[in-house]
């Protein structure tokens, strides 16, 4: 059984960093020494990956403000709109304004994602980008198109973004899409969202694709996640029972959200480690990811980093269990 851990999500940002990037709104520091501190906290958080066994590493995404800017900033038929509420949570995002078909901009994504987890080695790093469907859903559309066709068009540029982040050296690539267990697609939006992933398929023969759920119970909406073309599936644990999901998944992974962002206290890694072997006995998937149910910026550095211990100590549980 491959055994894996990794984030999900941004990382939250450390005091000092948040001070600097709001010293910086005021004047009172520069460009310079908040992208040296940027550098420096990106760096520490790969170092926390990396000690701590967690692969990919991700650099904790800690300069994009939301997951959709680096698109709404750097994509034609885009503007950046309102601050807008991250469903039900006390974090917010600008809603992006979609006032035209949208064109991808080549490059432009590449250079946005994190210093830290772009060098030496991109193969060990994961890329994470808004899936299709949550990004159609979310946006402002102005454009005239239906929320169908933009779902599928979304799936073709994310998929020329993934071919072109390939060729660079990536290989693991996930989907963020709290919206297909919040408000799950049916029909022709359903239709939209195989479509979507099917070009992100075609794109990206020989990754990882990865498509993560939460905020919302994934067990009604799993037969359809089961049907889209990706290599594993995540589900947040706090809202889904993973053990009453009943439709195999035999040759794919399955992705574990056991850290619940939503609380500061630490999870039991010896729970996690027995809903691991039951999942595996249930669902014989090929691989097991844990991480984060949600993005952990929901929390405080300092929590953050403490939960992460729990990861290595639930595979180790794990390993331990399946040797005796």
């Amino acid at each position: 059984m491959n055994l894996r851990a990794s984030l999900t999500g941004p990382f939250p940002r450390p005091e000092s960093l948040v001070a600097a990037t709001r010293d910086l709104d005021r004047g009172r520091t520069t460009a310079d020494a908040v992208d040296e501190l940027f550098v420096r906290t990106e760096s520490e958080v790969v170092e926390i990956e990396r000690r701590l066994g967690l692969d990919p590493v991700t650099g904790g995404y800690l300069r994009w403000a939301d997951v959709f800017r680096p698109i709404a900033e750097t994509w034609a038929g885009f503007t950046v709109g309102p601050v807008t509420r991250w469903f039900e949570t006390n974090t917010f995002f600008r809603q992006p304004i979609l006032h035209a078909p949208p064109e991808r901009v080549p490059g432009a994504l590449a250079a946005r994602l994190p210093v830290a987890a772009r060098t030496p080695d991109p193969a060990k790093a994961k890329v994470i980008l808004p899936g299709p469907y949550t990004f159609a859903g979310l946006l402002d559309n102005r454009s005239g198109e239906t929320l169908e066709s933009l779902i599928h068009r979304l799936g073709r540029l994310l998929g020329a973004e993934v071919k072109e982040l390939r060729g660079l050296g990536y290989t693991v690539f996930q989907f963020q899409e709290p919206l297909l267990v919040v408000t799950p697609p049916t029909g022709p939006r359903a239709e939209a969202v195989t479509a979507a992933y099917r070009a992100i398929a075609e794109a990206s023969e020989g990754a990882t694709t990865i498509l993560w759920t939460f905020f919302g119970d994934a067990a009604p909406v799993f037969p359809l996640l089961a049907h889209l073309p990706v290599g594993v599936l995540g589900i947040d644990l706090a809202e889904t029972d993973a053990t009453s999901l009943t439709t195999p998944i035999e040759r794919r992974g399955i992705g574990l959200g056991c850290l619940d962002p939503r609380t500061t206290l630490v999870e039991d890694s010896s729970e996690v480690a027995a809903i691991v072997r039951r999942v595996q006995e249930k669902l014989h998937p090929s691989s097991v990811w844990l991480g984060p149910g949600g993005p952990l910026d929901l929390l405080p550095w300092e929590p953050a980093r403490r939960k992460l211990h729990v990861l290595p100590a639930a595979i180790q549980s794990v390993n331990a269990g399946a040797a005796r």
